[in-house]
């Protein structure tokens, strides 16, 4: 593997020293200082929550527990990492940094997060780090543009970044196997979670995200992280959401079943599988994002329509905002270094924000696709209890079968999420590539 990404390696850094020197350039610094970044402790203890890397420090190094370490670029220069590694009897404590990657920095070992903070350049500096926990001996600036630059050329993945998403996805989808296959065998919420994170070999805090474990109505919870310990008395769907993390980098997939012998709500899996195959089709160089989430919305109320929910047409569902009942999220977002990726609503590399289209305020991506961006598509159709009795009091309650409601209520709900990668051609799909691959 490490042979593999080496030379991937090697061109992402060229292409990150570039874009820093660019960026560096508009706001006329001449060091960019990278923070991993410390973790937080929590309120009134002496213990520290999960530590998780700044996501910029992440897009340089392919480490994730290094707290306290540092990068540093000076165009003309050879990127430095500053790597903390302590005199501690606690806590494990980092190796010696080896690996495809090493050639690419000058690398200086220090013991202690000050020592690393006292080597660091210290005029005309930008520096790229949380203000919290502050950093003693530091002034944290985060100059918007430099991180406006940074963030919108961020959403172009290198070939290095696309390789490492693709691992992420296969850990997932081999994950995602063996959570089904509890759920197949009567297993509890925790149960499932449990499986999932033993096929994943990754531990909660590893995770790029919490997972959703949902059986039967807990399906209709968008984010369902409650993970009941006893299995219900019968298991009728079973909805995951869950990724995976491969040297920082996340997948984000979803799946729903239906137990055996509930072919009604099977058919209307089916039915939203079908439909996001067509929306993943459409994730082509030029295609808005907006546009393809409203045309989402129109065709899960033909399939609506097609199962017997509406009575009334697509175009009247959609006007109306009744199909936002159902399909109450946005179509998906961008997916990197972070589960929802930055500059999904960025104008330009200079900043400036796209507005939602009216009437889906949870959209999380408003720019057109480009070759080189990865979003997730994940459409759903969900029985929510507070947005149906809210339906109810409106005038296009008439025209929903409300019998066919309640029979689809006890199922919770349907998401079915892959990670695409925007090409110059047709679109790759990491998600259904990894499944793939487990046959």
């Amino acid at each position: 593997m490490s042979q593999d990404l080496a030379p991937l390696y090697a061109q992402h850094i060229a292409t990150l020293r570039v874009r820093a020197d660019k960026a560096l350039a508009l706001g006329g610094f001449d060091h960019l200082l990278i923070a991993a970044s410390t973790p937080l402790r929590k309120f009134l203890d002496d213990q520290d929550y999960p530590f998780v890397a700044s996501p910029h420090f992440r897009h340089w190094l392919p480490l994730t527990d290094t707290p306290g370490s540092w990068v540093v670029y000076t165009p003309g220069h050879k990127p430095k990492l500053i790597f903390v590694q302590p005199r501690d009897y606690w806590h494990v404590v980092p190796a010696v940094p080896s690996g495809y990657w090493v050639d690419q920095f000058e690398i200086s070992i220090v013991r202690t997060a000050a020592e690393a903070v006292a080597a660091l350049p210290k005029d005309n500096t930008a520096v790229i780090a949380p203000d919290c926990p502050p950093i003693d001996g530091l002034d944290v600036n985060n100059p918007q543009p430099l991180v406006d630059y940074l963030h919108w050329h961020r959403s172009y993945k290198t070939p290095y970044e696309l390789a490492l998403m693709r691992q992420a996805s296969v850990i997932g989808a081999r994950a995602h196997r063996a959570a089904e296959q509890a759920f197949r065998a009567g297993e509890s919420e925790f149960g499932i979670h449990m499986a999932y994170l033993a096929a994943a070999r990754q531990i909660d805090a590893e995770l790029p995200y919490a997972n959703i474990v949902g059986l039967n109505e807990h399906g209709a919870v968008l984010h369902y992280t409650h993970f009941d310990r006893v299995a219900p008395a019968q298991s009728r769907s079973f909805l995951i959401d869950a990724g995976a993390s491969a040297a920082g980098y996340a997948s984000d997939i979803t799946r729903t079943y239906a137990a055996q012998g509930h072919s009604e709500f099977q058919a209307l899996i089916d039915s939203v599988e079908q439909a996001q195959l067509g929306f993943v089709a459409k994730v082509m160089a030029g295609q808005s994002y907006p546009e393809l989430h409203i045309h989402a919305h129109h065709m899960l109320a033909e399939v609506l329509r097609e199962h017997g929910v509406l009575r009334m047409s697509a175009q009247s569902a959609v006007q109306s905002g009744v199909t936002a009942t159902f399909f109450p999220h946005g179509l998906g977002h961008p997916i990197g270094l972070q589960v929802h990726d930055v500059a999904g609503f960025q104008a330009s590399e200079t900043g400036g924000s796209i507005a939602r289209p009216e009437g889906h305020p949870y959209l999380r991506m408003t720019r057109a696709l480009e070759p080189g961006m990865v979003v997730t598509i994940e459409p759903g159709l969900y029985f929510i209890d507070m947005l149906l009795e809210e339906l109810r009091t409106r005038p296009e309650a008439k025209d929903i079968d409300w019998a066919k409601v309640d029979t689809f209520r006890p199922y919770g709900g349907i998401r079915i999420e892959d990670d695409v990668v925007c090409t110059h051609g047709e679109p790759e799909n990491l998600t259904r590539d990894a499944f793939a691959l487990l046959k």
